[in-house]
């Protein structure tokens, strides 16, 4: 069996996060830890969720090549450490939880990454999962909802798509997914 670089990418409010977390808890997948010029969100630590890092510091990196990918999304630069990623993929399997350029960016850098678009139920759904999450202002969150519809055109780019209208469910199949591709040669 052989490591997998997984891509997990969907509209802000689909579960990623919840999802990520179930699979590097439970299975033997890190999480790489993407770098970020935005806030912190509460509860949320340096080195644990992001590196969270001075524009300066972002821009340096990429005159450095150190990213896999790298995009500005609502005024904040985001980016996967490249020397990270393929350090950890050396021991185990590594799971990025990235926007969607962010996603085809790696799979252009690496062509193995195997792209997982998770799926909101409805734009309703996915509007009353930001609003309850109550990190964000209405006017972020109604910014967020207008990019649903861009992040949702690039579907046929991913390699699979799985609608995360139960967690247990897409969660499973996500598995399955990793597993199979895992057992390819």
């Amino acid at each position: 069996m052989r490591n997998v670089l997984i891509v997990l990418s969907g509209p802000s409010g689909v579960g990623k996060g919840t999802i990520a977390k179930l699979l590097t808890k439970d299975d033997n997948i890190s999480l790489s830890i993407s770098c970020t010029t935005r806030s912190p969100r509460d509860g949320e630590v340096h080195g644990r969720e992001y590196f969270f890092i001075k524009k300066e510091e972002f821009k340096s990196k990429i005159e450095k090549d150190g990213f896999l990918e790298y995009s500005e999304h609502f005024d904040n630069f985001y980016g996967t450490p490249k020397d990270f990623v393929l350090n950890s993929l050396k021991e185990k399997d590594v799971l990025l939880e990235i926007d969607v350029n962010g996603g085809l960016k790696v799979k252009e850098n690496y062509s193995d990454a195997v792209l997982i678009m998770l799926l909101p139920p409805s734009r309703e759904e996915i509007k009353n999962r930001l609003i309850k999450r109550n990190t964000e202002s209405i006017e972020k969150i109604n910014s967020r909802m207008e990019r649903i519809d861009y992040e949702l055109s690039k579907q046929s780019l991913y390699d699979y798509a799985v609608i995360n209208d139960d967690l247990n469910v897409a969660l499973n199949e996500i598995r399955k997914i990793i597993e199979l591709e895992k057992n390819k040669v």
